[in-house]
């Protein structure tokens, strides 16, 4: 009998196959000795209250997300770069992040739970950006993490941001385009894509760098070293937005700073069989299909 966990859920809030499926893995999990909660967000989301706890997801031994790959965007935030394994359950279309699928959650569970040499069950691990906006105006610095991606965009509608990158303290050039995006190979397959960034196996690591609408000569993306030192100051006088996996953290103004590293914090999924990257690409593209 292995010891008690302690295991948050996190939960898409509108998915009607969500309620039924936390009601299962929760009577499950209490019946064999673990302690189940969730966020009281959440829980109140979904109608259920009672599972309710304001205890940090930092707490637990194991998260389970129930959703796609937003919630689990969401459940890293949560997170905050504490090394919890992320169970991802898929509940709806193919994620690229969730390949548990609702069926198997209990002896998905059981095997994690009870693994040992004859399981096979691995941790994938997913480099993070550190990003850090340094402002001129009040000279404060703020970071936060990044699973996909950091991305700078114009502010009002029919306007371009000017941005000089600079690259291990070298100025690189200056862009003008709807938005700059840096993203990490995860998260290649989300914004960057759209924008024509190159698909990145998130076995590498790398730094990557495309721009949105460039109106510049040179409109390619850049892949950098997770190593390379990378940031990017406003120069021009129109304001612009920072957003991290989507959502807005902050408004930038002429002079601010945003920086980019390696975080030193991983996510951590919990995979059950070889990661199955190429072919999610594949089933996303209909790729074979002719």
């Amino acid at each position: 009998m292995s010891s008690a966990l302690n295991i948050v859920v996190v939960a898409h809030h509108t998915r009607p196959e969500v309620v039924p499926l936390i009601r299962t893995a929760h009577s499950w999990l209490v019946k064999n000795g673990h302690h189940v909660w969730m966020p009281v967000s959440d829980a109140n989301a979904v109608g259920l209250g009672e599972l309710g706890a304001d205890r940090s997801a930092q707490d637990a031994d194991l998260l389970i997300s129930l959703g796609g790959d937003g919630t689990i965007l969401r459940s890293v935030e949560l997170l905050g770069g504490a090394p919890v394994p992320i169970f991802g359950v898929n509940i709806g279309t193919l994620g690229y992040l969730t390949e548990i699928e609702p069926s198997e959650i209990l002896q998905r569970l059981e095997q994690w739970i009870d693994r040992g040499a004859k399981n096979q069950v691995a941790l994938d691990e997913r480099m993070m950006l550190s990003v850090t906006l340094r402002s001129k105006s009040s000279g404060k610095s703020t970071t936060w993490r990044a699973l996909n991606e950091a991305v700078i965009e114009r502010q009002q509608s029919g306007h371009t941001v000017w941005l000089d990158v600079t690259i291990n303290h070298e100025v690189f050039a200056r862009y003008s385009a709807d938005g700059v995006i840096v993203a990490t190979p995860t998260g290649s397959t989300a914004y960057s894509m759209s924008a024509r960034g190159p698909v990145v196996s998130p076995r590498h690591k790398a730094i990557l760098l495309t721009p949105v609408s460039p109106h510049m000569l040179f409109d390619r993306s850049l892949v950098l070293a997770p190593t390379e030192m990378l940031s990017m100051q406003v120069v021009g006088t129109r304001p612009a937005e920072l957003a991290i996996d989507g959502r807005h953290v902050a408004s930038l103004e002429q002079g601010d700073v945003v920086s980019y590293a390696t975080d030193s914090c991983t996510a951590n999924f919990i995979r059950f069989a070889a990661p199955k990257f190429h072919q999610i690409v594949r089933a996303k593209f209909g790729l074979g299909d002719e």
